[in-house]
């Protein structure tokens, strides 16, 4: 891998540890603000409503200039949005803004991987771009939950600057502004990722022509007999996954008596089972064989239905892990086929905008219900247990429609596949 690939690596790492830790001070803004608990989901809703409104159009802005640039002026519209919240303005508004830098970053991320990289070396630098990820989950949550902390938060205020009288009071303050240096950090390796030299002169300005392309490779994706299970699959997974990170805090909360900044190190063990599960998947599933993992995902709704009858931190820890690593076992073979799918019946950054609507539409579905569920002051545990059943009937049904496709097609054909219908 060549200087500019470390680069982005860098960019993209400080930007999501920032994003991840702006996402627990937020929280902790809404409750220093006594807002009602059926707000917390919401963060998140707000923060992913930018990727499905935007999904027709964030590919085209990607292409229009030099990657880098955009990945600049994506990560400086999150400065905006994390100073919004310094400056008292709601966190579902400022977080709303972040979301949308988030949205416009991500294809300028993987797009610019294909200009820099020969082809043979872009599934190692999905690679290192999806385990950075990962980790800046982890490390991002936990250090949120370290910044919100009040002694940590009381050890940052007792800093002087000499000749400066800083307007920073609370613990919140204090955590923006450690995550808004964060942000710095990842814009000044913006400004040193090499522009690679591709220009794509005819790109398509028009937003009607746009969203018909758009909707064109939407309706090819969820038609193809393959292409329809694993975005099924990957879409209930993403919804389903951004709905148990609020689920665990308010677990955490109510069964185990844990304070925010402890209940945020949960939300990273649950990433730490994530990532396990994504490597031995990665080792052990090949693509022709990534159909056969499904059953887990009926497993995973089990077994999180266990985390009602646990009280024990002891006990929860290593439930959180089986309950990640069966997640990242299960969606890895998933994510694979669809891009492969996605990249035989059409182009890979139209299938990631195609990828990408579905997941957070799913997303923002579910966090409303489960929002609203907090709204009806359901308990935490028959919550659980909603989700779990949801979880498991949805992942049935799935392997159900793909039992029919298969009496149809041959599945292990179709992966085989590989030509482009357009």
């Amino acid at each position: 891998m060549n200087r500019g690939f470390y680069t982005i690596m860098a960019a993209q790492f400080f930007s999501s540890l920032a994003d991840n830790a702006l996402l627990i001070a937020a929280i902790a803004l809404l409750a220093e603000m006594h807002s009602p608990a059926w707000m917390t989901p919401l963060l998140k809703l707000f923060f992913v409503l930018s990727y499905v409104l935007l999904a027709a159009f964030v590919g085209a802005f990607a292409d229009a200039f030099p990657k880098g640039k955009v990945m600049l002026i994506t990560n400086m519209i999150k400065i905006v949005g994390c100073g919004m919240m310094f400056f008292t303005v709601h966190p579902l508004l400022a977080y709303a803004v972040v979301g949308f830098g988030a949205a416009a970053y991500s294809p300028a991320k993987y797009g610019i991987l294909t200009e820099l990289l020969p082809p043979e070396k872009l599934v190692a630098a999905n690679g290192w771009i999806e385990g950075l990820t990962v980790g800046s989950i982890i490390m991002g949550t936990v250090l949120g939950g370290a910044l919100v902390n009040p002694h940590i938060a009381s050890m940052i205020l007792s800093f002087d600057f000499p000749l400066f009288d800083l307007p920073i009071d609370t613990p919140t303050e204090a955590a923006l502004c450690i995550i808004s240096l964060i942000y710095i950090v990842a814009a000044l390796f913006n400004l040193s990722i090499p522009d690679t030299g591709a220009r794509y002169e005819h790109q398509q300005r028009n937003p009607i022509r746009l969203i018909i392309d758009f909707a064109g490779c939407f309706s090819t994706l969820w038609k193809d007999k393959l292409g329809q299970i694993s975005l099924a699959v990957t879409t209930l997974f993403w919804g389903a996954g951004a709905t148990l990170q609020f689920i665990v805090l308010k677990w955490a909360e109510k069964s185990l008596h844990m304070p925010l900044d402890r209940a945020a190190i949960l939300q990273g063990i649950v990433a730490v089972g994530v990532a396990l599960g994504a490597m031995a998947a990665a080792r052990f599933v090949p693509l022709k064989k990534s159909l056969s993992v499904m059953p887990l995902g009926i497993i995973m709704g089990i077994v999180v239905m266990l985390m009602t009858t646990t009280t024990s931190v002891w006990v929860a820890y290593p439930l959180l892990v089986i309950i990640g690593a069966l997640s990242g076992y299960f969606v890895v073979p998933m994510n694979a086929l669809l891009q492969h799918r996605g990249h035989v019946l059409m182009s890979a950054g139209h299938s990631i905008a195609v990828q990408n609507f579905n997941e957070n539409l799913s997303v923002l579905t579910m966090l409303v219900l489960y929002a609203f569920m907090v709204r009806m002051n359901l308990d935490v545990n028959t919550v659980i247990l909603i989700f779990g059943t949801f979880v498991a009937g949805i992942m049935y049904l799935i392997m159900r429609r793909h039992a029919a496709n298969q009496r149809e097609h041959d599945s292990l054909s179709l992966i085989g596949e590989d030509k482009h219908p357009h």
